[in-house]
């Protein structure tokens, strides 16, 4: 199923969302330290309501551990600097959806490394700044899954 990749997600509510629609959707979480908050977070916990126990979470120290790991795999990032727009892209079953921190967005390093024709935008008004995190991911996360005809799902 699709991987989910937070690169240091900062609000725990938006995590604890996250959780939940990995749960739903049989994606793969993957968290990629430093946080904005310790995982047992009340308010993450909330969010993520009893669904954090189904959903596959892998976490990893740094970008340079989790990049070692998923030597090979095929990455998208997700930013409001991306010039492809998602609803172009043939998702596939493996695939990583790479989501930046909330008040940064995803680093210009990251996105250089992935590569331009990999780092997707969700199509906002002109005077629109970013969605939140947890709405964005569910965005993509439901197409690429739509795309799977819904592998799996009821």
């Amino acid at each position: 199923m699709i991987n989910i990749v937070l690169f240091q997600p900062e609000i725990p509510p938006n995590t604890g969302n996250i959780i939940r629609l990995a749960a739903n959707t049989g994606s793969q979480l993957h968290l990629i330290k430093p946080f904005g908050f310790e995982l047992d977070d009340k308010k993450m916990r909330r969010a993520g309501l009893d669904y954090h126990e189904f959903a596959g979470i892998s976490i990893y120290e740094g970008w340079e551990e989790f990049r070692a790991k998923q030597e090979g795999a095929r990455l998208f990032g997700l930013s409001t600097k991306g010039s492809r727009c998602y609803a172009k892209v043939a998702f596939a079953k493996d695939d990583f959806l790479v989501f930046g921190p909330e008040t940064r967005g995803l680093p210009g390093s990251i996105r250089q490394e992935i590569g331009s024709e990999q780092v997707l935008r969700i199509p906002m008004m002109a005077e629109s700044r970013s969605l939140n995190l947890s709405n964005a991911a569910a965005i993509i996360v439901y197409e690429a899954w739509r795309q799977l005809n819904f592998a799996a799902g009821s």
